[in-house]
């Protein structure tokens, strides 16, 4: 039963490894080649139309029609009108692809081949560009073009998605917004493994925010040293960005950057979330303050006992020790009250 499952397995990789179409780079004719030819074919046709009309008028004209001359007449306007139609149509295999762009082409259904070397190029006049993903076809529409069609980009692109509200690790609802690098490295994928590479990196992007965002807390405490949407931001990019890229791998996409780009806490908690913010720098402050007041103290002790400037026993200490902490861990500055007698 193990075998069976295994070999079906198999089977289905196997074949949709084989219903995957490959990218077919072309070597197409140079195109300012074709273009002179097709110019001077053109002249010719036009020489041969003057003189195949000359011949069969004046063949015609005669008391007695010359048949020769009316046949060759005939003959030469028609193969000149012929071969003008031909070379017109041919006018149509010219391809124009300008640095970064790339021309996926269709002949009669099948897949062509991709252009994407820049400069004037010479196809089958039958070869149709194709792009799913162009400006004027809305999603979940068939672009049917038969002699035009867009070019494919291959440029790095710039995805925004906007603000999307996700609950992170804690289960706090946070708002959070990506910017995304991306560019086609394979055609054929791109316009034949998904309906719409354009719309389909958008809907993977924000299921890739959301996987990531999720594993991962807004903010952590003081003391913590796990990672956080807020302060690991180029671990959590990097973390994004492997996630995204193996989304779109089937689509021949490249991430090349992703970040966040906007993080905050939902409105609904942002003021509750604030406060704890604050209270967590209050702390924060206080315990470096007061680390930092009793190394004073210590320092302050040790010179003067050091350069014997008072002895002091343990009561004096103490009573020193207090009024150095109430001066350094004031928040306002301190009143001194003198004492001109003694402490007893």
């Amino acid at each position: 039963m193990e075998k069976n499952e295994t070999f079906v397995k198999e089977q289905s990789a196997g074949q949709a490894q084989k219903d995957v179409v490959q990218e077919k780079v072309l070597k197409p004719i140079s195109g300012m080649f074709m273009l002179v030819t097709l110019i001077v074919v053109l002249i010719a046709t036009v020489v041969g139309t003057t003189f195949g009309s000359i011949w069969l008028a004046g063949g015609a004209s005669q008391y007695e029609v010359d048949t020769s001359q009316v046949i060759l007449g005939s003959v030469t306007l028609g193969v000149s009108v012929l071969i003008m139609v031909l070379a017109s149509l041919l006018f149509v295999g010219l391809k124009i692809v300008r640095p970064n762009e790339a021309v996926v082409l269709l002949l009669f259904g099948k897949y062509y081949g991709t252009i994407k070397k820049a400069g004037m190029w010479f196809v089958n006049p039958f070869a149709a560009s194709f792009n799913p993903a162009r400006a004027d076809v809305r999603l979940g529409e068939s672009p049917t073009n038969f002699f035009g069609g867009k070019k494919i980009s291959l440029k790095a692109v710039t995805l925004d998605n906007g603000i999307q509200k996700i609950n992170d690790l804690d289960g706090n609802p946070i708002e959070i917004s990506v910017n995304v690098v991306w560019k086609i490295l394979n055609t054929a994928y791109a316009v034949f493994s998904v309906d719409n590479y354009a719309e389909y990196i958008s809907t993977q992007a924000d299921l890739a925010v959301r996987n990531v965002a999720r594993l991962y807390p807004y903010d952590v405490s003081v003391d913590g040293d796990e990672k956080s949407l807020r302060g690991s931001s180029i671990e959590i990019a990097e973390e994004l960005k492997k996630d995204l890229q193996a989304r779109v791998e089937v689509a021949g996409i490249e991430i090349v950057e992703a970040r966040i780009s906007h993080l905050a806490y939902a409105q609904e908690i942002a003021a509750a979330m604030l406060q704890r913010q604050q209270a967590n720098a209050v702390v924060a402050a206080r315990q470096k303050i007061v680390e930092g007041a009793v190394s004073m103290v210590e320092m302050a002790l040790e010179k003067l006992e050091a350069n014997k400037v008072v002895k002091l026993d343990n009561e004096r200490k103490a009573t020193m020790i207090s009024n150095l902490l109430v001066v350094l861990c004031g928040n306002r500055d301190a009143q001194p009250v003198v004492n001109s007698g003694s402490i007893y």
